[in-house]
């Protein structure tokens, strides 16, 4: 349903103000935790909750609790409320590495899709691997036309030299990740610790979704790329 001419003005409204049009630029392609965005806006953190509570009631972000150190908070933006309005001079090009944990579902599955819509290469990597994929993420690949079957999940030490990396689990940033000049973290929750078996769809979506909106702003032409 479209949104109505009140809730398109809420969602001016909000961005009318440098500080939150600053932590919209901030999250267009990474989660982040209040903190950073602090140290990316300078500003207190009675006066950042403020402006986070106000693009919340836009409809512009959503803060979820860490996987990993409960303590946590990641600030995720909601791309479709902007309608293409999130600034696009954050863009980032070169070889992506995408990682988790096991690099048995989530970081397996992005690079896999990356490679799928970009027909360029990508790794993946864990900061504590699983001997094998999972098989359910293998299931939910499927549908993207996808065999994650022969993959080998390995370590994040052996990676070779990359651009670009994005981890796309909160256990793997917060223990053990070293630091990268471009790191874009995805705050997707681990399906494997989930008791409804969609966990591993609903995952995998949430990282198509994040992909088209990082390619949309700094990749290839991906329009008529595969499911």
């Amino acid at each position: 349903m479209a949104p109505t001419v009140a809730e398109r003005a809420a969602v001016f409204a909000a961005l009318g103000d440098p500080h939150r049009l600053a932590i919209v630029d901030a999250l267009a392609l990474t989660d982040l935790t209040p903190s950073d965005l602090a140290a990316v806006t300078g500003l207190p953190s009675n006066l950042l909750a403020h402006h986070l509570r106000l693009l919340a009631d836009a409809g512009l972000v959503v803060t979820s609790r860490s996987e990993g150190d409960g303590r946590r908070r990641y600030v995720t933006l909601v791309p479709e409320t902007l309608q293409g309005v999130a600034g696009r001079g954050l863009a980032v090009t070169g070889a992506f590495a995408f990682v988790c944990t096991h690099n048995s579902a989530r970081s397996q599955f992005a690079a896999a899709r990356f490679e799928q819509l970009t027909g360029e290469p990508a790794s993946s990597a864990g900061t504590q691997p699983a001997p094998s994929v999972h098989p359910a993420a293998v299931e939910a690949a499927a549908p993207y036309g996808l065999d994650l079957s022969a993959r080998v999940p390995r370590h994040y030490d052996t990676l070779d030299p990359c651009d670009v990396v994005v981890s796309v689990c909160d256990r793997a940033l917060e223990h053990g990740l070293p630091p990268h000049r471009h790191h874009l973290h995805w705050s997707i929750p681990d399906p494997a610790m989930a008791i409804d078996s969609s966990a591993f769809a609903i995952s995998f979506a949430e990282i198509d979704r994040r992909l088209g909106r990082l390619l949309s702003i700094s990749g290839p032409d991906t329009e008529g790329a595969s499911p």
